[in-house]
């Protein structure tokens, strides 16, 4: 019966939760105190712990509630119940997509929209990206080169497309210094060299 409750609250969540983990965390809160599978305090100190664990916070925090509510089988079910709602719309989204991208592949109307939306997607990043730029993270010139640089190795690989081989060395390089994981490293350890004392 509890396996059935934890799947049932943690689906409703994750198919209701819009805005992202710190968002849901009520819903969360909520459902684990209407069936009572741990106090006010514990759900305090998982959220605690699912703040600096890696990984989207309302996933963490359903895989501890899961587990303290009914062990490991809990927490996989918790967790995968979280995400199944997610799962499902864009595999729905995406098979859509497809199909409308076989049946309206020529259709002039079609890759037209299709175009626009890319920059409705470079928008909605810059967007967040002018969210980040305030005189506390931007402090002196030296956070706006490694700014820069990072802004340059991630636009590269898309203007050189065409341009260069990817099997060339220089086509390599720039896929090697380019990648997302990567430019986070290297710009967190410029950050430290840098900035720490």
């Amino acid at each position: 019966m509890i396996y059935f409750q934890l799947f049932i609250s943690f689906f409703k969540i994750g198919l209701f939760g819009f805005g992202g983990g710190l968002a849901i965390l009520s819903l969360i809160q909520m459902e684990v105190e209407q069936n009572g599978w741990m106090t006010q305090q514990e759900f305090v100190d998982i959220v605690a712990v699912s703040q600096v664990t890696p990984g989207p916070i309302g996933i963490n925090c359903a895989t501890y509630v899961g587990y303290t509510a009914a062990g490991f089988w809990g927490s996989v079910l918790a967790t995968s119940a979280i995400i199944l709602p997610s799962l499902i719309i864009m595999l729905t989204i995406c098979k859509a997509y497809f199909w409308l991208n076989r049946r309206f592949h020529d259709n002039l109307y079609f890759s037209q929209t299709l175009r626009m939306l890319r920059f409705t997607v470079i928008g909605l990043i810059a967007a967040a990206a002018l969210l980040l730029i305030k005189p506390t993270t931007f402090i002196d010139p030296v956070s706006w080169i490694i700014f820069a640089a990072v802004a340059f190795f991630t636009v590269l690989p898309q203007w050189l497309n065409g341009k260069i081989n990817d099997r060339m060395v220089l086509g390599k390089m720039v896929n090697a210094l380019s990648h997302p994981i990567l430019l986070i490293i290297l710009s967190g350890i410029a950050g430290y060299c840098i900035y720490m004392e």
